[in-house]
C-alpha cells in the first residue's frame, strides 16, 4: 500500500532540490551571469527511500500506490530548476508483516537505490499483506544504515514512511531514528493512513517534524479516480511504437524487455488512463534503462563501442561493423525522440483536458504527495512546466 508513497516521495524529493537564481553582472558593455554556487560539474541525485507498511488493512494503500504511481512520477518529471534535471533513485522497504524476520524487527529491504522504475513497479505489484507489528523507528534506522546515501550535500535525500499504527512501537525509538536522519541530512516524511488528528496523537507528525519533514494523512481505502481523455488511444498506439525502439543487450537484455512489457500490462489492468500515465513516464527523462538498452547506454559518458561484445548484441546486429552499428543506434535514437516528442505534445493536451474534468476528483495518495512536493519545491525555487 505504501508503494504509492514511493512515487509521491519521488515528487517531493525533486521539488526539494536547491536552486539559486542567477544574478546579472555587467563587465564593460557585456552583461554576464554569475551564480551563487560554482558551476555544476557532476550529476546530482534525488534519493528517496519508501518504507511501506504491509500489515493487514494496508491493501487499500497498496492498491492506490499501484494505480497512482505513474501519475505521481509524471508530476515529478515536470519539475525544473533553471535547466537542470536531477536523476532519481528509489529504494524500497516493507515492514510490519508477520512473514518477515522477527529478529530483524519485521522489516525487509526490497530494493537498494535504483533508477530502474520497472523494477520498482515490479516489486510494488509483488507486495502482499499479512498483519503484524509495525516498528517505524526500526525500519527508518535500517534504511539509514543499509542504504548508500552518498556524501554529496547537494543531493536531495528523503524517506517516505506510510502506515496506520502508533509511531512509537519497537525497540528503536522513533525520535532517535528521526534525529539520526537529520544528522545525515535525510528528511523523513510521514503518511498516516487514517484520521489526521489520530495520526498526530500517534506521533506520526512528531516523527516528521524532528527532521523537518512533512506529515500527511489520507483515506487509503478510497478507490482511485481515473479520467479518460480523447488522446488516450493515440498515446497507447505510440507506446507500441516506442517499445520497438529498445535494443536489448547483455545478459539481462531479453529479461528486461519482458519486464517492461509486464509492467505495461500491470498498469493497464487498472485502466486505460493508468496505462497512458505509464507511457508518459516512459517518454520522460526519469525513465532510464542504460543497463540493458543500447540506446540509453550509448548516451552514458563511460560507454565504449570497443567494449561491446558481439555475443551481447541481438543476433540481427552481431554481423554489423562498428560504423554500421553506430548508424543503427543513431537512427533508433532519432525515432525514439520523435515518438517521445509526439507523446509529450499529446500529453500537454491531455493534462489540460483532465484539469477541466477533475474539479471534484481527489486521489488521496497522489494529491497528498504532490501537495507536499510543491510545498517543499517552493522553498527551493523550483518551477513546474
Amino acid at each position: 500500500m505504501k508503494t504509492m508513497h514511493l512515487f509521491t516521495f519521488i515528487l517531493a524529493f525533486i521539488s526539494v532540490l536547491s536552486c539559486k537564481a542567477d544574478t546579472p553582472k555587467r563587465i564593460g558593455s557585456i552583461e554576464t551571469v554569475t551564480t551563487a554556487h560554482p558551476p555544476i560539474t557532476k550529476e546530482h541525485y534525488i534519493k528517496v527511500a519508501l518504507l511501506l507498511d504491509t500489515s493487514n488493512s494496508m491493501d487499500g494503500l497498496i492498491d492506490q500506490a499501484k494505480a497512482q504511481l505513474w501519475e505521481i512520477v509524471n508530476e515529478l518529471s515536470y519539475a525544473k530548476c533553471r535547466n537542470e534535471r536531477p536523476s532519481l533513485q528509489i529504494a524500497l522497504y516493507e515492514y510490519g508483516n508477520d512473514n518477515l524476520n522477527a529478529r530483524e524487527g519485521y522489516i525487509r529491504k526490497i530494493l537498494g537505490f535504483t533508477e530502474d522504475l520497472d523494477d520498482v513497479s515490479k516489486e510494488l505489484f509483488s507486495l502482499t499483506t499479512n498483519g503484524g507489528s509495525e516498528y517505524c523507528g526500526t525500519v527508518i534506522q535500517a534504511s539509514l544504515e543499509q542504504l548508500d546515501w552518498g556524501n554529496d550535500a547537494d543531493d536531495l535525500k528523503m524517506i517516505f514512511i506510510a502506515g496506520n499504527e502508533p509511531f512509537t512501537q519497537g525497540d528503536i525509538h522513533y525520535k532517535d531514528a528521526s534525529l539520526n536522519a537529520k544528522e545525515k541530512n535525510v528528511v523523513v516524511n510521514t503518511i498516516f493512513c487514517g484520521d489526521y488528528k489520530h495520526g498526530i496523537s500517534s506521533y506520526w507528525k512528531d516523527g516528521a517534524q524532528l527532521s523537518y519533514g512533512d506529515y500527511m494523512a489520507i483515506n487509503h481505502n478510497v478507490e482511485t479516480v481515473h479520467i479518460a481523455s480523447p488522446y488516450d488511444d493515440v498515446i497507447l498506439q505510440l507506446n507500441i511504437q516506442l517499445n520497438e525502439t529498445y535494443v536489448p543487450y547483455g545478459a539481462s537484455g531479453k529479461r528486461k524487455v519482458a519486464l517492461q512489457m509486464e509492467q505495461d500490462d500491470n498498469a493497464a489492468e487498472y485502466s486505460k488512463a493508468n496505462a497512458v500515465s505509464r507511457t508518459v513516464t516512459k517518454s520522460s527523462h526519469l525513465y532510464k534503462n542504460a543497463t540493458w538498452d543500447l540506446i540509453d547506454a550509448e548516451a552514458e559518458a563511460d560507454f565504449s563501442y570497443a567494449e561491446l561484445k558481439k555475443e551481447d548484441l541481438p543476433k540481427e546486429l552481431q554481423k554489423k561493423t562498428a560504423s554500421e552499428l553506430k548508424r543503427y543506434i543513431t537512427e533508433q535514437r532519432a525515432e525514439r525522440e520523435r515518438i517521445q516528442k509526439q507523446i509529450s505534445e499529446l500529453n500537454e493536451k491531455r493534462r489540460k483536458f483532465i484539469v477541466s474534468q477533475s474539479k471534484d476528483a481527489a486521489n488521496g495518495l497522489e494529491n497528498a504527495m504532490i501537495q507536499a512536493l510543491k510545498k517543499q519545491a517552493g522553498k527551493k525555487n523550483y518551477t513546474w512546466e
